[in-house]
């Protein structure tokens, strides 16, 4: 233990210039935070559920990144297409199902499962290649050339993903606030319509990226 502390002490990690990129990546809106935000503010549940799977995806792409699969997968164009094109897919199919609900009146809505929004949430998270890039592009630059690699990915894939947490921790409870707002149906209406429109132009970003 006493050896693995000293082994991580003696990094020298680019750690202010790489907190600082990643609080900046954490609050640009991207897919996870209009599918978040879409479900917190009905109900702080579904939005700590949706949380939750979006951060189950963020370890899948942590430990990915750490163990170098997800570098094998942008090394091959091939993968990295078929990864944009499975993600642009869901992505779309997100934004078309918000749509289709902004149509209907809430009470006309079937109630959302948990383990549905957990796996929406994960998926939305697991299929999108940016968040893929965005470990693969900011850890590496903060990396020590000198020292082991392997503890260092750790360390920096664990505190993206606690960032990214803590995020959440506070937007979550906030965007619950906006349900009494959003009870209004054309208000609500409103809302999801750009929600929807959103990972739609999302979708077509990722392709286009």
């Amino acid at each position: 233990m006493l050896e693995r502390v000293t082994t991580i002490s003696a990094m020298h990690i680019a750690w202010t210039s790489f907190l600082l990129a990643l609080v900046v990546i954490t609050i640009v809106p991207g897919p996870d935070f209009v599918l978040i935000m879409g479900n917190a503010v009905r109900s702080l549940r579904l939005g700590v559920v949706a949380a939750l799977g979006v951060i189950t995806g963020l370890l899948v792409h942590a430990t990915l990144a750490t163990i170098g699969l997800s570098a094998l997968v942008v090394a091959v164009p091939t993968a990295l297409f078929v990864v944009k094109a499975i993600g642009a897919v869901y992505l779309a199919y997100l934004g078309f199902m918000t749509l289709r609900s902004a149509s209907k009146p809430i009470a006309q809505e079937p109630p959302r499962k948990d383990s549905s929004v957990f796996l929406r949430g994960m998926l939305c998270d697991l299929l999108n290649p940016k968040v893929m890039l965005t470990f693969l592009s900011l850890i590496p630059q903060a990396m020590d050339p000198n020292a082991a690699p392997l503890p260092q990915a750790a360390v920096l894939s664990a505190v993206t993903v606690g960032v990214f947490a803590a995020f959440w921790v506070v937007v979550v409870p906030l965007a619950r606030q906006l349900g009494t707002l959003l009870s209004k149906p054309k208000i609500r209406a409103a809302f999801e319509r750009v929600c929807g429109t959103a990972l739609i132009g999302m979708a077509a970003s990722v392709l286009a990226a």
